[in-house]
């Protein structure tokens, strides 16, 4: 199994589509194996589904991320845990362990200027509800 998160010093990077780093976890026996930080090469937005598949990842945590970059890793049969925050680590040892906090209908795209921070906590009741202006 490979885990990434979308990374930024030792954090989750809030925007899936601006992201220029992911840190991808090798996960085996419940437990991390290994674990690097992976540049983008300036690839962004739908490009980024293609770098996880070639990768090899399977399952992406991230912040937020919007639709049309979400059915591109549907398409690529990545498994998405989003609106999560904080550190990276710190949420992958909370994904195997069956905890993590994320949010299913996570919608953001940092469009606008619309405050997104609700979006970002796992927490469903804060309720983002993708309309940008």
């Amino acid at each position: 199994m490979r885990i990434a998160t979308t990374y930024e010093a030792g954090n989750i990077f809030q925007h899936f589509g601006r992201t220029e780093q992911f840190k991808v976890y090798d996960i085996a026996d419940g437990k991390v194996q290994a674990a690097a930080v992976i540049g983008t090469n300036g690839k962004g937005h739908g490009a980024l589904a293609d770098v996880l598949k070639e990768e090899g990842v399977d399952t992406l945590i991230c912040g937020g991320i919007g639709e049309g970059a979400q059915n591109m890793l549907a398409a690529a049969g990545i498994k998405l845990y989003g609106g999560v925050s904080g550190s990276a680590d710190e949420a992958i040892a909370a994904l195997l362990a069956g905890r993590l906090l994320y949010n299913p209908d996570v919608a953001c795209g940092h469009h606008g200027d619309h405050d997104h921070h609700g979006c970002h906590n796992g927490q469903e009741e804060h309720g983002c509800s993708g309309e940008h202006h």
